[in-house]
């Protein structure tokens, strides 16, 4: 990874009662060991939530979710790796996603799966350039990328930030010959002009409002179900912000009405035991504006099935 990663990792910590593995909790498996399968990687970056004019605090969201993660009980033994930060220095933002892109090349072409920690919604196009650079998309696998958002963050605005991120990756795939494979679950249709709809539909997008994504609606898992089906590999970010308020109001725009968490992570559980889940990213916790570490524990939880889940299958 060279110099991308500028920032060390620091040691997990957390409640611990005793030895064995009846009592195993992550900050006892989270080393520096790079023979891990799994690897953590942290992007502290509140550049592109300013630009867009968002509420920041977001860079510190890597510790923060590290903290709520290091003391949840694992369900057996496993290995995992935290290779650091990529910290976005100043208002360098496009040097810390390259930064960041080539980190997870060389974790992914390792053979790791790849957990990144937000940092606001434009580390989607720093996670996205690292699974495009890895030699497996590079060798022909086609790449899905599936976003659980309110927001299309298809935004023409000639400065990236974190309203920017797919449009880049779209026109990114364009230049290679090819069409953006994405996949939103989540749409807030207050949340979203008719111009951010109107390009969804010119780039091929599809989405799922989140009037629709009720616990109990099969219109979900038909949507993903149809979203794996067509892809290879894929690369799943999670934007906290797709989540209820009264669930995650530690973001930079809290939901007025949200997916349920119960549906949320019926698609992490879904997209993880598929096989072709590469990388997953975690966006936009805000620890300054968080409750009780609501969104913190929620988005850890999140982490926690997902890694496990992809693990046991």
């Amino acid at each position: 990874m060279g110099g991308a990663v500028n920032r060390a990792p620091q040691r997990w910590s957390g409640r611990d009662d005793g030895p064995g593995l009846e009592h195993l909790r992550w900050h006892h498996v989270v080393g520096s060991d790079d023979s891990a399968d799994l690897a953590f990687l942290g992007f502290r970056s509140d550049e592109g939530v300013r630009r867009n004019k968002g509420r920041p605090g977001a860079a510190d969201g890597p510790r923060a979710l590290r903290q709520a993660l290091a003391s949840m009980a694992l369900p057996g033994p496993l290995s995992a790796v935290d290779v650091g930060d990529v910290e976005v220095v100043g208002t360098a933002l496009e040097d810390g996603q390259q930064r960041l892109g080539e980190a997870v090349t060389g974790l992914l072409d390792d053979g790791k799966f790849v957990v990144v920690l937000g940092g606001g919604h434009e580390i989607a196009y720093g996670s996205y350039l690292g699974v495009a650079g890895s030699a497996r998309v590079r060798s022909g696998a086609k790449l899905g990328v599936l976003n659980l958002d309110a927001h299309f963050d298809l935004r023409a605005d000639e400065t990236p930030s974190s309203g920017t991120p797919f449009r880049q990756m779209a026109e990114q795939e364009q230049q290679r010959g090819e069409d953006l494979h994405y996949a939103v679950l989540g749409i807030s249709q207050p949340s979203n002009t008719k111009a951010l709809f109107d390009t969804a539909d010119k780039l091929g997008v599809s989405y799922l409002l989140d009037d629709d994504c009720g616990p109990s609606n099969p219109a979900v898992d038909e949507f993903v179900d149809s979203f794996l089906a067509s892809c290879d590999v894929v690369y799943l970010t999670i934007d906290l912000d797709v989540l209820p308020a009264a669930v995650a109001p530690g973001v930079s725009a809290p939901a007025a009405y949200g997916v349920p968490l119960e549906t949320v992570q019926r698609v992490c559980d879904r997209v993880a035991s598929s096989g072709k889940l590469v990388l997953c990213d975690v966006a936009e916790l805000n620890p300054e504006l968080d409750v009780d570490n609501r969104t913190a524990r929620t988005a850890a939880r999140l982490v926690h099935r997902i890694t496990t889940q992809h693990t046991r299958r």
